[in-house]
């Protein structure tokens, strides 16, 4: 039985397989003519359909790649734009709040010297009624101690002044009066 496995594949080593390792030159001959006719037909046909293919979707990559930059190039610009604003609103709000603090400062300064003025006033206004009270309240009792001394001397001398007489008295009483201490000029 080994004889006839060792023929057996001696047969097939010498006629099957030896074709393909060593070929003949009509077979490579009909394979370069084949390979020649198929590269033209392709060539002619395909391939223009596959380069235009190719070239569109190049075309299409790098329109995509332009559009793409322009709109990073595009959010860049508005993204600074927009930081640009905020720093100008928040230099806005800053002096808007700086204006808002002096505004707010003048006007309890304002109020404040208002409230002195007033004040003032009103001090000064007492004064001036206090001074006249005062005034009025001097002749008054000026004129009521000149009625009193002209009272008690027509009851000591039990005789009627005259006008010149009384007069007289009276400028005597009152110069030995002290008013300045009621007035409160002697302070």
């Amino acid at each position: 039985m080994l004889s006839k496995v060792d023929s057996a594949a001696t047969f097939a080593a010498d006629s099957g397989g030896n074709f393909l390792v060593t070929p003949g030159i009509g077979l490579m001959i009909w394979t370069l003519i084949a390979f020649a006719a198929t590269f033209f037909i392709l060539r002619r046909y395909a391939f223009p359909f596959i380069q235009d293919a190719l070239d569109k979707r190049q075309k299409a990559i790098e329109a995509a790649i332009e559009d793409s930059e322009r709109a990073r190039a595009e959010a860049a610009k508005l993204l600074e734009e927009y930081r640009q604003r905020l720093r100008e609103a928040r230099t806005q709000s800053d002096e808007i709040e700086l204006r808002a603090r002096k505004a707010a400062e003048e006007h309890q300064h304002e109020v404040v010297e208002a409230a002195k003025r007033n004040r003032e006033e009103l001090l000064e206004q007492t004064r001036r009624d206090v001074e006249a009270e005062t005034r009025r309240a001097i002749q008054e009792l000026r004129n009521e101690v000149a009625d009193l001394t002209v009272l008690a001397t027509e009851k000591v001398t039990r005789k009627a002044l005259d006008e010149a007489d009384q007069r007289r008295l009276v400028e005597e009483a009152l110069g030995e009066l002290d008013f300045s201490a009621l007035s409160g000029e002697g302070r």
